[in-house]
């Protein structure tokens, strides 16, 4: 009877263990789902939703809902990125082919998260909401820029892209990753500050 009761115990921590190390592991294919009812979706982020970028509190934020960090992304194909309007707002241009590969991170969150995402990227009315297959590593073997092609897995994410816009937005810089503090001074102003009459979609679409 003892044995039967000391081998359940065991049993028990494996399975315990094993559950842990799906949840926390580093290795992207681990990752899933919370449960059925609440899918997890996998979320691309190229702009201030970024680590250290103006927006990211937003994930932060578990108010929000759920949002686990996984890794670097890249996309598969070039994409113009751009900076426009006199907010400079990062804008990823759904024009395939232009531009250059698209550093970002890659997040797994939960529904109310993406709503509360779709909110800020004013889904579907300004940015839509695509789904595409990108290259995504976990940071640590992300070791540079030039490795992804050896190190990267590929997955399927939600990406924001501005899929009306004026072509002349192609005429200006377009950068293959995105920091507020990066060297072209464009500096993003937040949301709270701005004139809420103004309407920056005029200025892009």
């Amino acid at each position: 009877m003892l044995f039967h009761i000391a081998a359940a115990a065991v049993l028990t921590n494996v399975a315990f263990l094993e559950i842990y190390s799906f949840y926390n592991t580093e290795d992207p294919t681990d990752m899933q789902f919370l449960s059925d009812e609440n899918p997890l979706h996998r979320v691309f982020v190229y702009g201030t939703l970024k680590r250290g970028e103006p927006n990211h509190n937003l994930i932060q934020d578990t108010k929000n809902g759920y949002a686990k960090f996984l890794g670097i992304g890249r996309t598969l194909t070039p994409y113009p990125l751009v900076i426009a309007t006199k907010y400079n707002i990062p804008f990823l241009l759904k024009k395939p082919g232009i531009g250059h590969l698209v550093f970002g991170e890659v997040y797994d969150v939960d529904t109310k998260m993406l709503k509360k995402l779709d909110e800020l990227e004013e889904h579907p009315a300004l940015y839509e909401r695509f789904q595409e297959d990108i290259l995504w590593a976990a940071e640590s073997k992300a070791k540079s820029t030039n490795n992804f092609e050896e190190v990267g897995i590929l997955t399927r994410v939600w990406i924001y892209f501005l899929p009306q816009f004026k072509t002349s937005l192609l005429d200006g810089p377009l950068y293959s990753s995105y920091t507020n503090e990066g060297s072209h001074g464009l500096k993003y102003c937040e949301k709270y500050v701005r004139d809420p009459s103004y309407d920056h979609r005029k200025e892009v679409q």
